[in-house]
Protein backbone atom coordinates (compact mmCIF):
# COMPACT_ATOMS: atom_id res chain seq x y z
CA UNK A 1 0.00 0.00 0.00
CA UNK A 2 1.38 3.22 -0.83
CA UNK A 3 0.99 6.23 0.68
CA UNK A 4 0.08 9.66 -0.68
CA UNK A 5 3.18 12.08 -0.19
CA UNK A 6 2.67 15.09 2.03
CA UNK A 7 1.95 18.17 0.68
CA UNK A 8 1.98 21.88 1.60
CA UNK A 9 -1.46 23.87 2.84
CA UNK A 10 -1.61 27.50 1.46
CA UNK A 11 -3.31 30.03 2.65
CA UNK A 12 -4.50 34.06 1.03
CA UNK A 13 -4.16 36.28 2.87
CA UNK A 14 -6.59 39.40 1.54
CA UNK A 15 -6.14 42.65 3.25
CA UNK A 16 -6.37 46.07 1.59
CA UNK A 17 -4.54 46.48 -1.48
CA UNK A 18 -1.56 44.57 -0.35
CA UNK A 19 0.73 43.39 2.60
CA UNK A 20 3.46 45.73 2.46
CA UNK A 21 3.08 49.30 4.17
CA UNK A 22 3.36 51.93 0.69
CA UNK A 23 2.03 48.93 -1.43
CA UNK A 24 -1.23 52.05 -2.18
CA UNK A 25 1.11 54.22 -3.23
CA UNK A 26 2.74 51.42 -5.96
CA UNK A 27 2.36 53.09 -9.48
CA UNK A 28 0.51 49.63 -10.10
CA UNK A 29 -2.19 49.72 -7.54
CA UNK A 30 -5.51 51.05 -7.53
CA UNK A 31 -5.85 52.20 -4.19
CA UNK A 32 -9.89 52.22 -4.04
CA UNK A 33 -9.65 48.59 -4.36
CA UNK A 34 -9.43 48.66 -0.36
CA UNK A 35 -12.79 49.88 -0.05
CA UNK A 36 -14.51 47.99 -2.84
CA UNK A 37 -16.18 44.48 -3.07
CA UNK A 38 -14.97 43.66 -6.82
CA UNK A 39 -12.04 43.85 -5.63
CA UNK A 40 -11.73 41.39 -2.71
CA UNK A 41 -14.21 39.37 -5.39
CA UNK A 42 -11.51 39.27 -8.11
CA UNK A 43 -8.28 38.06 -5.20
CA UNK A 44 -10.59 35.28 -4.04
CA UNK A 45 -11.37 34.01 -7.82
CA UNK A 46 -7.42 34.15 -8.25
CA UNK A 47 -6.57 32.42 -5.22
CA UNK A 48 -9.18 29.11 -6.02
CA UNK A 49 -8.33 29.11 -9.49
CA UNK A 50 -4.92 28.61 -8.10
CA UNK A 51 -6.26 25.55 -5.50
CA UNK A 52 -5.33 27.60 -2.46
CA UNK A 53 -6.45 25.95 0.87
CA UNK A 54 -7.99 29.29 1.92
CA UNK A 55 -8.84 33.04 2.16
CA UNK A 56 -8.13 34.58 5.26
CA UNK A 57 -8.98 37.78 6.50
CA UNK A 58 -8.17 39.86 9.53
CA UNK A 59 -9.79 42.09 11.85
CA UNK A 60 -9.56 44.73 14.04
CA UNK A 61 -12.37 46.04 16.18
CA UNK A 62 -11.49 50.13 15.60
CA UNK A 63 -9.68 52.88 14.19
CA UNK A 64 -6.18 53.39 15.56
CA UNK A 65 -5.49 56.47 16.44
CA UNK A 66 -3.46 58.31 14.01
CA UNK A 67 -1.17 60.96 14.83
CA UNK A 68 -1.58 64.03 12.72
CA UNK A 69 2.32 64.13 10.66
CA UNK A 70 1.03 60.61 9.19
CA UNK A 71 -2.94 61.40 9.15
CA UNK A 72 -2.58 61.91 5.43
CA UNK A 73 0.14 59.35 4.55
CA UNK A 74 -0.98 56.25 5.75
CA UNK A 75 -3.57 53.92 4.57
CA UNK A 76 -6.21 53.72 6.60
CA UNK A 77 -6.65 50.03 7.80
CA UNK A 78 -10.34 49.83 6.24
CA UNK A 79 -12.07 46.23 6.87
CA UNK A 80 -15.15 45.10 5.58
CA UNK A 81 -16.85 43.06 8.68
CA UNK A 82 -15.21 39.68 7.82
CA UNK A 83 -18.16 37.28 8.23
CA UNK A 84 -19.93 39.47 5.96
CA UNK A 85 -17.62 39.59 3.63
CA UNK A 86 -16.90 35.98 3.32
CA UNK A 87 -20.21 35.73 2.85
CA UNK A 88 -20.13 37.68 -0.07
CA UNK A 89 -17.38 35.86 -1.20
CA UNK A 90 -18.85 32.41 -0.56
CA UNK A 91 -21.07 33.07 -3.70
CA UNK A 92 -18.18 33.87 -5.78
CA UNK A 93 -16.53 30.56 -5.06
CA UNK A 94 -17.26 26.68 -4.93
CA UNK A 95 -14.23 25.28 -3.21
CA UNK A 96 -11.76 28.02 -1.25
CA UNK A 97 -12.14 27.91 2.47
CA UNK A 98 -13.02 31.14 3.85
CA UNK A 99 -11.47 32.15 7.33
CA UNK A 100 -12.86 34.79 9.18
CA UNK A 101 -10.86 36.45 12.21
CA UNK A 102 -13.44 37.45 15.04
CA UNK A 103 -12.49 38.27 18.43
CA UNK A 104 -13.61 36.12 21.58
CA UNK A 105 -13.03 39.40 23.97
CA UNK A 106 -16.01 41.60 22.65
CA UNK A 107 -18.50 39.15 20.88
CA UNK A 108 -21.11 36.84 22.42
CA UNK A 109 -20.14 33.27 22.19
CA UNK A 110 -24.07 32.88 20.60
CA UNK A 111 -23.14 35.36 17.96
CA UNK A 112 -20.40 34.21 16.90
CA UNK A 113 -21.71 30.60 17.11
CA UNK A 114 -24.62 31.60 14.94
CA UNK A 115 -23.02 33.60 12.33
CA UNK A 116 -20.26 30.79 11.79
CA UNK A 117 -22.54 27.98 11.60
CA UNK A 118 -24.54 29.92 9.12
CA UNK A 119 -21.76 30.80 6.89
CA UNK A 120 -20.53 27.10 6.70
CA UNK A 121 -24.14 26.51 6.17
CA UNK A 122 -24.10 28.84 3.06
CA UNK A 123 -20.73 27.78 1.91
CA UNK A 124 -21.25 24.16 2.07
CA UNK A 125 -18.57 23.67 4.82
CA UNK A 126 -15.80 26.17 3.88
CA UNK A 127 -15.97 28.34 6.77
CA UNK A 128 -13.06 28.83 9.41
CA UNK A 129 -12.65 30.65 12.85
CA UNK A 130 -9.39 32.67 13.76
CA UNK A 131 -9.60 33.28 16.92
CA UNK A 132 -7.79 36.37 18.01
CA UNK A 133 -8.06 38.28 21.48
CA UNK A 134 -7.32 41.85 20.46
CA UNK A 135 -4.37 43.28 21.42
CA UNK A 136 -5.24 47.18 21.95
CA UNK A 137 -6.77 49.64 24.53
CA UNK A 138 -8.21 51.50 21.68
CA UNK A 139 -10.30 48.60 21.06
CA UNK A 140 -11.49 48.58 24.35
CA UNK A 141 -12.45 51.93 24.41
CA UNK A 142 -14.80 51.04 21.67
CA UNK A 143 -16.49 49.04 24.00
CA UNK A 144 -16.94 51.01 27.09
CA UNK A 145 -13.44 50.00 28.75
CA UNK A 146 -10.64 52.20 29.88
CA UNK A 147 -7.93 49.69 28.82
CA UNK A 148 -7.93 46.15 27.24
CA UNK A 149 -8.33 42.85 29.59
CA UNK A 150 -4.89 41.77 30.79
CA UNK A 151 -2.99 38.71 27.98
CA UNK A 152 -3.76 36.24 30.95
CA UNK A 153 -7.34 36.70 31.17
CA UNK A 154 -7.95 37.63 27.62
CA UNK A 155 -7.07 33.69 26.97
CA UNK A 156 -8.60 32.18 30.08
CA UNK A 157 -11.82 33.63 28.99
CA UNK A 158 -10.70 32.57 25.23
CA UNK A 159 -10.73 28.91 26.28
CA UNK A 160 -13.79 28.78 27.78
CA UNK A 161 -15.23 30.78 25.01
CA UNK A 162 -14.36 27.93 23.01
CA UNK A 163 -15.94 25.82 24.96
CA UNK A 164 -19.27 27.23 25.06
CA UNK A 165 -19.22 27.56 21.33
CA UNK A 166 -18.80 23.80 20.55
CA UNK A 167 -21.32 23.24 23.06
CA UNK A 168 -23.83 25.40 21.09
CA UNK A 169 -22.47 24.05 17.60
CA UNK A 170 -23.88 20.76 19.31
CA UNK A 171 -27.01 22.28 19.92
CA UNK A 172 -28.32 19.71 17.19
CA UNK A 173 -27.40 16.23 16.04
CA UNK A 174 -26.68 15.94 12.26
CA UNK A 175 -29.61 15.50 10.14
CA UNK A 176 -32.27 16.33 13.02
CA UNK A 177 -34.84 17.22 10.28
CA UNK A 178 -37.86 14.71 9.59
CA UNK A 179 -40.29 17.00 7.21
CA UNK A 180 -42.75 14.77 8.05
CA UNK A 181 -46.11 16.35 7.06
CA UNK A 182 -48.67 13.55 7.90
CA UNK A 183 -47.34 12.68 11.13
CA UNK A 184 -46.73 16.45 11.74
CA UNK A 185 -43.10 16.07 13.45
CA UNK A 186 -41.13 19.04 11.62
CA UNK A 187 -37.57 17.81 13.74
CA UNK A 188 -36.90 14.51 16.02
CA UNK A 189 -36.46 16.30 19.27
CA UNK A 190 -34.36 13.54 20.69
CA UNK A 191 -31.62 15.19 17.81
CA UNK A 192 -31.94 18.34 20.07
CA UNK A 193 -29.52 19.06 22.94
CA UNK A 194 -29.59 22.41 24.93
CA UNK A 195 -26.25 23.52 26.69
CA UNK A 196 -26.40 24.54 30.18
CA UNK A 197 -23.27 26.24 31.06
CA UNK A 198 -21.74 28.18 34.26
CA UNK A 199 -18.66 29.33 33.98
CA UNK A 200 -16.63 31.49 35.14
CA UNK A 201 -16.59 33.93 32.32
CA UNK A 202 -19.74 32.98 30.61
CA UNK A 203 -23.12 31.40 31.26
CA UNK A 204 -25.00 30.51 28.56
CA UNK A 205 -28.68 28.39 28.68
CA UNK A 206 -30.09 27.46 25.90
CA UNK A 207 -29.69 25.97 21.87
CA UNK A 208 -29.07 27.34 18.65
CA UNK A 209 -31.71 27.94 16.36
CA UNK A 210 -29.32 26.90 13.76
CA UNK A 211 -28.60 23.86 12.14
CA UNK A 212 -24.95 22.41 13.05
CA UNK A 213 -21.94 22.73 10.71
CA UNK A 214 -21.67 20.85 7.83
CA UNK A 215 -18.17 20.58 8.98
CA UNK A 216 -19.32 19.66 12.66
CA UNK A 217 -17.41 22.42 13.79
CA UNK A 218 -15.80 25.18 11.38
CA UNK A 219 -11.57 24.42 11.18
CA UNK A 220 -10.67 26.45 14.64
CA UNK A 221 -7.74 28.70 13.64
CA UNK A 222 -5.24 30.24 15.76
CA UNK A 223 -3.11 33.15 15.28
CA UNK A 224 -1.29 33.82 18.79
CA UNK A 225 2.68 32.51 19.18
CA UNK A 226 2.83 33.37 23.27
CA UNK A 227 2.91 31.16 25.76
CA UNK A 228 -0.28 31.78 26.48
CA UNK A 229 -1.33 31.47 23.03
CA UNK A 230 0.44 28.42 22.46
CA UNK A 231 -1.53 26.46 25.11
CA UNK A 232 -4.98 27.68 24.00
CA UNK A 233 -3.87 26.39 20.50
CA UNK A 234 -2.62 23.22 21.73
CA UNK A 235 -5.74 22.51 22.91
CA UNK A 236 -8.57 23.94 20.97
CA UNK A 237 -6.96 25.26 17.15
CA UNK A 238 -6.49 23.15 13.96
CA UNK A 239 -4.74 25.80 12.51
CA UNK A 240 -2.09 27.78 13.18
CA UNK A 241 -0.84 31.13 11.73
CA UNK A 242 2.31 32.26 13.15
CA UNK A 243 5.22 34.95 12.25
CA UNK A 244 8.67 32.96 12.21
CA UNK A 245 11.84 35.12 10.60
CA UNK A 246 14.18 31.91 10.06
CA UNK A 247 13.71 28.14 9.65
CA UNK A 248 15.86 27.33 13.19
CA UNK A 249 12.87 29.65 15.14
CA UNK A 250 10.08 28.31 13.34
CA UNK A 251 11.51 24.39 14.18
CA UNK A 252 11.44 25.63 17.17
CA UNK A 253 7.81 27.04 17.41
CA UNK A 254 6.83 24.03 15.38
CA UNK A 255 8.31 21.65 17.72
CA UNK A 256 6.89 23.80 20.93
CA UNK A 257 3.45 23.62 19.75
CA UNK A 258 3.16 20.36 18.07
CA UNK A 259 4.80 18.77 21.33
CA UNK A 260 1.87 20.35 23.63
CA UNK A 261 -0.46 18.12 21.91
CA UNK A 262 -0.24 14.74 23.75
CA UNK A 263 -1.21 16.58 27.16
CA UNK A 264 -5.02 17.17 25.46
CA UNK A 265 -5.09 13.85 23.81
CA UNK A 266 -4.20 15.03 20.52
CA UNK A 267 -1.94 13.90 17.71
CA UNK A 268 0.82 15.91 15.57
CA UNK A 269 -1.51 15.69 12.67
CA UNK A 270 -4.69 17.22 14.63
CA UNK A 271 -2.83 20.65 14.10
CA UNK A 272 -1.04 22.77 11.09
CA UNK A 273 0.92 24.94 11.39
CA UNK A 274 1.61 27.63 8.70
CA UNK A 275 3.55 30.59 8.79
CA UNK A 276 3.28 33.58 6.78
CA UNK A 277 5.48 34.35 3.87
CA UNK A 278 5.60 37.57 1.91
CA UNK A 279 7.12 36.66 -1.05
CA UNK A 280 8.02 39.51 -3.71
CA UNK A 281 8.56 37.59 -7.24
CA UNK A 282 10.34 38.42 -10.09
CA UNK A 283 11.36 36.20 -13.58
CA UNK A 284 15.45 37.23 -12.46
CA UNK A 285 17.17 38.23 -8.53
CA UNK A 286 17.86 41.34 -9.90
CA UNK A 287 13.98 41.96 -11.09
CA UNK A 288 13.25 40.71 -8.03
CA UNK A 289 15.19 43.13 -6.10
CA UNK A 290 14.43 46.04 -7.56
CA UNK A 291 10.66 45.13 -7.53
CA UNK A 292 11.47 44.88 -3.75
CA UNK A 293 13.63 48.21 -3.84
CA UNK A 294 10.71 50.17 -5.11
CA UNK A 295 8.36 49.52 -2.22
CA UNK A 296 10.73 49.91 0.35
CA UNK A 297 11.65 53.73 -1.23
CA UNK A 298 7.73 54.60 -0.86
CA UNK A 299 7.71 54.34 2.82
CA UNK A 300 7.40 57.45 4.59
CA UNK A 301 9.39 57.47 8.27
CA UNK A 302 6.91 58.79 9.82
CA UNK A 303 4.21 55.93 8.93
CA UNK A 304 7.33 53.49 9.14
CA UNK A 305 7.41 54.42 12.53
CA UNK A 306 3.92 54.44 13.61
CA UNK A 307 3.86 50.98 12.30
CA UNK A 308 6.49 50.07 14.69
CA UNK A 309 4.52 52.12 17.79
CA UNK A 310 1.78 50.63 17.21
CA UNK A 311 3.04 46.85 17.19
CA UNK A 312 5.22 48.13 20.90
CA UNK A 313 2.18 48.95 22.38
CA UNK A 314 2.27 52.55 21.55
CA UNK A 315 5.54 53.46 22.67
CA UNK A 316 6.86 56.76 21.59
CA UNK A 317 10.08 56.30 19.85
CA UNK A 318 10.06 60.60 19.59
CA UNK A 319 13.47 60.81 22.01
CA UNK A 320 15.50 58.36 20.37
CA UNK A 321 17.22 58.88 17.38
CA UNK A 322 15.71 57.08 13.87
CA UNK A 323 19.85 55.05 12.98
CA UNK A 324 19.87 54.36 16.80
CA UNK A 325 19.24 51.37 18.65
CA UNK A 326 16.27 50.10 20.25
CA UNK A 327 15.95 51.17 23.37
CA UNK A 328 14.90 48.42 25.84
CA UNK A 329 10.75 48.35 26.02
CA UNK A 330 8.64 47.74 28.62
CA UNK A 331 6.25 44.79 28.47
CA UNK A 332 3.00 45.49 27.73
CA UNK A 333 -0.65 43.74 27.73
CA UNK A 334 -1.07 43.95 23.80
CA UNK A 335 0.53 41.61 21.13
CA UNK A 336 3.37 39.73 23.28
CA UNK A 337 4.62 37.38 20.86
CA UNK A 338 5.46 40.24 17.85
CA UNK A 339 7.32 42.60 20.85
CA UNK A 340 9.33 39.65 21.26
CA UNK A 341 9.86 39.19 17.76
CA UNK A 342 10.58 42.35 16.54
CA UNK A 343 12.92 42.70 19.59
CA UNK A 344 14.71 39.57 18.93
CA UNK A 345 15.10 40.50 15.53
CA UNK A 346 16.32 44.13 16.20
CA UNK A 347 19.22 43.02 18.42
CA UNK A 348 19.98 39.90 16.49
CA UNK A 349 20.65 41.99 13.75
CA UNK A 350 21.78 45.01 15.59
CA UNK A 351 19.59 47.17 13.78
CA UNK A 352 18.52 50.97 14.37
CA UNK A 353 15.19 52.02 14.23
CA UNK A 354 14.49 52.87 11.16
CA UNK A 355 16.06 49.73 9.94
CA UNK A 356 13.57 47.93 11.96
CA UNK A 357 10.79 49.82 10.87
CA UNK A 358 12.20 48.95 7.00
CA UNK A 359 12.66 45.32 7.57
CA UNK A 360 8.41 45.28 9.01
CA UNK A 361 6.88 47.25 6.54
CA UNK A 362 6.69 44.41 3.89
CA UNK A 363 5.02 41.91 6.45
CA UNK A 364 4.47 43.20 9.66
CA UNK A 365 7.20 40.73 10.91
CA UNK A 366 6.52 37.84 8.88
CA UNK A 367 9.07 35.94 6.07
CA UNK A 368 9.74 38.22 3.58
CA UNK A 369 11.37 36.62 0.49
CA UNK A 370 12.74 38.41 -2.75
CA UNK A 371 13.47 36.07 -5.90
CA UNK A 372 12.98 34.20 -8.42
CA UNK A 373 10.01 31.28 -8.59
CA UNK A 374 12.39 28.85 -8.00
CA UNK A 375 14.27 30.39 -5.54
CA UNK A 376 11.15 30.92 -3.78
CA UNK A 377 9.69 27.45 -4.01
CA UNK A 378 13.39 26.35 -2.69
CA UNK A 379 13.10 27.97 0.63
CA UNK A 380 8.97 27.17 0.72
CA UNK A 381 10.08 23.48 0.18
CA UNK A 382 13.00 23.53 2.64
CA UNK A 383 10.75 24.62 5.38
CA UNK A 384 8.04 22.18 4.86
CA UNK A 385 10.70 19.37 4.88
CA UNK A 386 12.62 20.17 7.44
CA UNK A 387 10.13 20.57 10.36
CA UNK A 388 9.30 24.01 10.01
CA UNK A 389 5.68 24.55 8.72
CA UNK A 390 3.03 22.23 7.20
CA UNK A 391 2.37 25.46 5.09
CA UNK A 392 2.77 28.73 4.27
CA UNK A 393 -0.23 31.62 4.64
CA UNK A 394 0.67 33.74 2.00
CA UNK A 395 0.51 37.83 1.92
CA UNK A 396 1.25 39.11 -1.31
CA UNK A 397 2.65 42.61 -0.92
CA UNK A 398 0.54 44.36 -3.68
CA UNK A 399 -3.09 43.02 -4.64
CA UNK A 400 -3.73 42.14 -7.61
CA UNK A 401 -0.21 41.21 -8.86
CA UNK A 402 1.86 39.86 -6.20
CA UNK A 403 -1.27 37.48 -5.70
CA UNK A 404 -1.31 36.66 -9.55
CA UNK A 405 2.33 36.22 -9.23
CA UNK A 406 2.25 33.83 -7.22
CA UNK A 407 -0.42 32.20 -8.68
CA UNK A 408 1.20 32.07 -11.78
CA UNK A 409 4.81 31.42 -10.81
CA UNK A 410 5.45 29.45 -7.81
CA UNK A 411 2.40 27.60 -7.43
CA UNK A 412 3.25 26.06 -10.86
CA UNK A 413 7.07 25.32 -9.89
CA UNK A 414 5.61 23.71 -6.27
CA UNK A 415 3.35 21.55 -8.18
CA UNK A 416 6.25 20.70 -11.02
CA UNK A 417 7.82 19.43 -7.17
CA UNK A 418 4.66 17.66 -6.26
CA UNK A 419 4.48 19.75 -3.39
CA UNK A 420 0.61 21.00 -3.96
CA UNK A 421 -2.43 20.20 -5.26
CA UNK A 422 -3.36 20.37 -9.09
CA UNK A 423 -6.97 19.57 -8.55
CA UNK A 424 -9.32 19.59 -4.99
CA UNK A 425 -9.85 16.76 -4.14
CA UNK A 426 -12.43 17.66 -1.09
CA UNK A 427 -15.41 20.30 -0.95
CA UNK A 428 -14.74 21.41 2.61
CA UNK A 429 -11.99 23.19 4.02
CA UNK A 430 -11.42 19.92 6.64
CA UNK A 431 -11.20 17.92 3.46
CA UNK A 432 -8.38 20.54 2.36
CA UNK A 433 -6.47 20.37 5.18
CA UNK A 434 -7.17 16.70 5.97
CA UNK A 435 -8.75 17.16 9.02
CA UNK A 436 -11.84 14.95 10.45
CA UNK A 437 -15.12 16.12 10.76
CA UNK A 438 -15.73 16.04 14.62
CA UNK A 439 -18.52 14.11 15.39
CA UNK A 440 -21.17 15.08 17.59
CA UNK A 441 -20.89 14.35 21.42
CA UNK A 442 -24.61 11.57 21.66
CA UNK A 443 -23.00 9.87 19.17
CA UNK A 444 -20.65 7.13 19.57
CA UNK A 445 -16.95 7.75 19.70
CA UNK A 446 -15.58 7.11 16.48
CA UNK A 447 -11.87 7.40 15.12
CA UNK A 448 -12.73 10.79 13.31
CA UNK A 449 -11.93 12.18 16.80
CA UNK A 450 -8.94 11.94 16.71
CA UNK A 451 -9.16 9.75 20.41
CA UNK A 452 -9.33 13.17 22.32
CA UNK A 453 -11.55 13.29 25.59
CA UNK A 454 -12.99 16.01 26.99
CA UNK A 455 -11.48 17.41 29.88
CA UNK A 456 -13.08 16.59 33.90
CA UNK A 457 -13.23 20.57 33.86
CA UNK A 458 -14.79 20.54 30.87
CA UNK A 459 -17.62 17.89 31.81
CA UNK A 460 -18.27 19.61 35.09
CA UNK A 461 -18.84 23.34 33.78
CA UNK A 462 -20.46 22.54 30.37
CA UNK A 463 -23.24 20.40 30.03
CA UNK A 464 -25.38 19.56 26.65
CA UNK A 465 -29.20 18.79 28.07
Amino acid sequence: MTTAKRQLHLGAFLQGVGHHLAAWRHPDVVPSGAVRIEHFKNLARIAEAAKFDAVFIADNLGLAPVPPEIQTKAALAHYFDPLLLLSALAGETQRIGLVATVSSTYLPPYHLARKFATLDQISGGRSGWNLVTSGTDFEAHNFGLDQQLTHATRYERAREYVDVVKGLWNSWEDEPYLFDKAGARFFDPAKLHRVAHQGKHFAVHGALQTERPVQGYPVLVQAGSSDDGQDLAAATAELVFTAQQTVEEARAFYSSLKGRLAQHGRSPDALKVLPGISPVIGRSEQEAQEKYEQLQSLIDPAVGLGLLSAFLGGFDFSRYPLDGPLPELPQTEGWQSRQELFVALARRDQLSIRQLYERIASARGHLTVVGTPQSIADQMEHWFTTGAADGFNVLAPTFPHGLSDFAELVIPELQRRGLFRTEYTGRTLREHLGLPRPAHPAQPKSSSQNGRQPSTAKREQLSII
